[in-house]
């Protein structure tokens, strides 16, 4: 798929935009500070319902204003796609797909499809499991939208458990409780607490088998991509290798995924256990773990704890990986992701996704600058911000369409490619 067109208004700092873009590479050049970074902020935003930058809707609104509209048009497997986002921090986000209202904002999920390459994502490699889990969720709504609402369903349970928690904890150290039904408070709530207890497994299984199955499948990606990124010699269209031959491929980088509940079950590396096995073990660890999450207040067990644990020659590249090779790690990520929907989900019609590249090439080295722009090139749709044409690396080849942002504007270059 991919952008024809792009319609701010009151989003970050543009009153007004309408942008029209065209397949192949577009380079979005100007100083830092002037708004080319909002741009493919809007794009992502339509993709995952969440910013790259920022946890909470607020910063995207414009100053003094209550609501950002965001409208862009795309063509997806040969047909038109229109999609129009008003964001109203406090109140509930409202949208319309082919200018018919969605009922549930997450039914834009899966509709546009893109991968983003930030300076933030250095973070996926030195920084906390969060990250991590949220780069893995945001792949797995877009494959398959429907986790959405198991993830806001596990969620709500991790809430309302966590708030019973606080509760017992209380009662434990002396504080009053109400009979309920003429029970004692503490029998009331531990019955409750079980009762929680079927919830989380019932939701954190699906998520946390989903989640696996994602990792199983990206790991041959991360691996290939990995040697791409981080060798001349793998960074060679000619050298580009279908997806049932990259698993065979020698390289120092992999990914796991770990969970108390694959622990409990002995699960080996790649393989994939049922659902009833996860929910099952997941289960059995809540209920053994009661007295201590009682004594905390909080859950203890489950997806929210897990990790994607990102390994370099067989160590954790977290504090052992040198600045390079974290980039190289990063990069890979989110080369992967883009190979997974690429390769392995293009045989639904949707064709490649839009692959953007937000200033990154002025956090790299000009080895894996060049190449980056030699892997990317043939790409169906690249959208690239930078402050610098200088920044743009030879190896991008082929014709390059440029916009030129500054505060509030963005205006395709005339004549069209880099100085």
């Amino acid at each position: 798929m991919h952008l024809t067109a792009l319609e701010l208004t009151d989003f970050r700092s543009y009153r007004q935009l309408s942008l029209p873009v065209r397949p192949g590479i577009t380079v979005m050049v100007g100083p830092n500070g002037q708004g080319k970074t909002n741009i493919v902020e809007a794009l992502w935003y339509l993709a995952t319902l969440s910013s790259h930058r920022v946890p909470h809707d607020a910063a995207l609104v414009h100053r003094g204003e209550s609501t950002a509209i965001v409208r862009a048009s795309f063509e997806r497997a040969g047909r038109p796609l229109q999609i129009d986002l008003e964001i109203t921090p406090g109140k509930a986000n409202r949208a319309r797909l082919q200018g018919q209202n969605v009922s549930r904002l997450s039914d834009l999920l899966g509709e546009v499809r893109a991968v983003l390459f930030a300076p933030e994502d250095l973070g996926l490699v030195k920084a906390d499991p969060e990250g991590r889990r949220r780069f893995l969720d945001e792949l797995l709504f877009e494959i398959a939208p429907r986790f959405a609402s198991i993830k806001a369903d596990y969620d709500r349970v991790l809430k309302q458990r966590g708030n019973l928690l606080k509760q017992m904890r209380s009662m434990r150290r002396g504080g009053s409780g109400r009979s309920v039904g003429g029970l004692d408070p503490a029998e009331s709530a531990a019955s409750t607490l079980e009762v929680w207890d079927q919830q989380l497994a019932r939701h954190g299984a699906e998520l946390l088998r989903a989640r696996l199955h994602l990792v199983n499948r990206l790991r041959p990606h991360l691996g290939y991509s990995y040697l791409r990124v981080s060798t001349d010699e793998g960074a060679e269209q000619a050298l580009d290798l279908p997806p049932d031959q990259r698993g065979e491929v020698a390289s120092p980088a992999d990914v796991r995924y770990r969970s108390d509940v694959l622990d409990e079950l002995g699960a080996a590396p790649g393989e994939l256990p049922g659902t009833r096995e996860i929910h099952d073990a997941l289960l059995a660890l809540v209920s053994a773990r009661h007295d201590e999450e009682i004594d905390r207040g909080t859950n203890l067990t489950g997806p929210h704890r897990d990790d994607l644990e990102i390994r370099l020659h067989d160590f954790p590249a977290k504090g052992y990986a040198s600045h390079g090779e974290s980039w190289s790690l990063a990069l890979a990520l989110r080369l992967a992701s883009y190979d997974l929907l690429r390769l392995e989900e293009g045989d639904l019609g949707d064709g490649e996704p839009i692959l953007i590249l937000d200033d990154v090439f002025s956090e790299l080295d000009v080895h894996r600058r060049e190449r980056l722009g030699r892997i990317v090139t043939d790409a169906s749709q690249v959208l690239i911000t930078t402050a610098n044409d200088t920044d743009i690396p030879a190896s991008l080849d082929g014709e390059i369409h440029v916009v030129d942002v500054t505060l509030g504007e963005a205006v395709p270059r005339s004549g069209g490619g880099l100085r």
